[in-house]
């Protein structure tokens, strides 16, 4: 009698460094250099990493405070940081060095360049800001006041609109930066968690309680939604693969056909929910971040078993 082999157990990249729970990654495009990763975590130590080794660069030194929001401009030259410490603080991506700090009066739960020169800043304020990094001694501009604690913010449409999600209430405000003004509120049943934009600028994907929505970017449309069967506090699509990966408190990472929803892979690893999860611009891994303190970099094929 034949049986068939139980499939191999992945073996992901594990990145050791932060001292306390992971709550972002994110990686940079592909650059001349290559790609990377920044993460942040309630240690306070922003990291980067080489996007495809994990391998450490450096440490974003200056932070007092748990460190919520660490994203890389589209060149990877510069990284922005939203920290406890109610502060945003934009560095030098090469050196390490802090070039701007902009106190805020609350903590700053997310930060998101733009295309061009300017940084986006929400947080337990309410209050959207944009900064111009072109001219950083001026006031930034601001948006009408949310109704709650800002848990995210994304650009879309050429830097015409900023797009918030909220850490207890449902659905996604956008923002028109031309008019400065709230034009439209996407509706979902719970509060966002988790939202991402692909490297191609043509979709975004969002979180919430156990669903997963993908939305059309230039229309708002929602494209798809999949009801998972267990919990996604964060979620990343691979439109070149037609796969998605999403990650909760169950501490397993899980990679599902985009078309049908269904499971292909699930990938143990991690000792504590699953807090960020992200595909990388190449499509052939995502990393994930977790309360256990760890990143790992899961390739979609191997290596390893």
């Amino acid at each position: 009698m034949t049986t068939t082999p139980a499939p191999a157990r992945k073996v992901p990249i594990v990145c050791h460094g932060h001292s306390r729970p992971i709550v972002e990654v994110n990686y940079s495009n592909i650059t001349p250099d290559g790609y990377f990763l920044a993460s942040a975590s309630k240690d306070g130590q922003p990291m980067l990493r080489h996007g495809d080794s994990g391998d450490w660069y450096g440490t974003f030194s200056g932070h007092k405070g748990c460190v919520w929001s660490c994203v890389l401009n589209g060149p990877a030259l510069l990284c922005a940081t939203g920290s406890a410490d109610f502060s945003a603080r934009v560095w030098d991506a090469c050196t390490g060095t802090q070039l701007h700090g902009f106190q805020h009066k609350h903590i700053v739960r997310s930060t998101a360049f733009s295309h061009g020169s300017k940084l986006t800043t929400g947080g337990m304020e309410k209050m959207i800001r944009i900064f111009d990094l072109a001219q950083p001694e001026v006031a930034p501009v601001t948006l009408p006041n949310a109704e709650g604690g800002i848990r995210n913010l994304v650009w879309l449409q050429d830097d015409k609109l900023v797009l918030c999600a909220l850490s207890d209430k449902p659905g996604i405000n956008v923002y028109d930066t031309r008019s400065l003004q709230l034009v439209q509120t996407l509706e979902t049943k719970a509060p966002i968690t988790s939202v991402e934009i692909s490297y191609d600028q043509q979709y975004m994907t969002t979180a919430e309680g156990n669903t997963v929505r993908f939305w059309d970017t230039s229309s708002l449309r929602m494209l798809k939604e999949h009801t998972l069967k267990h919990s996604a506090e964060a979620a990343t699509y691979c439109p070149a693969k037609n796969r998605f990966a999403a990650g909760g408190e169950d501490m397993w990472v899980r990679l599902y056909d985009f078309n049908t929803g269904a499971e292909l892979e699930c990938n143990k690893g991690h000792h504590g929910a699953v807090h960020t999860i992200r595909f990388s611009p190449t499509y052939e891994s995502y990393a994930s971040g977790s309360e256990d303190g760890t990143i790992r970099i899961w390739h979609l094929d191997g290596p390893g078993s």
